[in-house]
């Protein structure tokens, strides 16, 4: 497989959909070859099972166009605590030599997007030295940007994907299992209210009105955003 442009990782399967989804469906409609880590099988939520929510993930991808997806299989609820986690990232990284990295915002309500966002901000370093596990050949990204799940603040930048939000509803879609659960026992939790959709779409929709467009995805760079002018475009 060759390299990826774009690789995106999510605490969950459907949290990039979430935060990212018309962005990574709109770089894979520009040509870029995009790709998705999840790194638990959500076994702790509330609905659907681990099994399940694989297919839904998959289905995702297809919807998104990515050219992969995978899951690395942590125990939900665990991220970070386990040393192996810090070099199964990296070995992700290492292998699909991304040109840039989207994980999670560092600031969430959710404790796993959290930890998310701190194990992988020091995977992306530690991909970067040669010395860091010998052997694999070290890969350093030209950019992280962060990514809004649940909370956010004022991005660094926004993401016009007003041509593609109909292609992140039909990813989220997927997860019918969180969304829409239909199985006997499903239970009513914050992902199933309607409320939860609006609560996306609108952030998206406030992004989006700020920069004059009709939808727009948040993201936040560390790295100063280097302008050729002082002109808009």
């Amino acid at each position: 497989m060759a390299d990826l442009d774009l690789l995106a990782f999510g605490p969950h399967a459907d949290d990039v959909e979430i935060g990212l989804g018309g962005t990574m469906a709109r770089h894979a409609a520009l040509g870029y070859r995009t790709g998705i880590c999840d790194l638990t099988r959500g076994d702790l939520s509330t609905n659907g099972t681990p099994e399940e929510r694989l297919v839904e993930a998959e289905a995702a991808r297809v919807a998104l166009g990515a050219a992969w997806r995978g899951n690395l299989g942590w125990p939900d609820g665990t991220i970070g605590r386990d040393p192996a986690h810090l070099p199964a990232a990296v070995a992700v990284i290492r292998e699909w030599r991304p040109r840039t990295i989207a994980i999670p915002y560092w600031k969430d309500r959710h404790p796993d997007h959290e930890a998310a966002s701190h194990l992988l901000t020091e995977a992306v370093f530690k991909s970067g030295l040669r010395r860091y596990a010998p052997g694999t050949g070290a890969w350093r990204p030209e950019w992280i940007g962060y990514y809004f799940i649940n909370d956010s603040d004022p991005p660094s930048f926004v993401i016009d994907v007003s041509e593609y939000y109909e292609t992140k509803r039909r990813a989220l879609a997927c997860h019918r299992s969180q969304f829409q659960p239909q199985a006997p026992d499903a239970e009513q939790t914050r992902l199933t209210s309607p409320q939860f959709r609006q609560l996306i779409e609108s952030r998206d929709a406030q992004f989006g009105a700020l920069a004059g467009v009709a939808w727009a995805e948040g993201i936040v760079v560390k790295t100063p955003i280097v302008r050729p002018h002082l002109f808009r475009e």
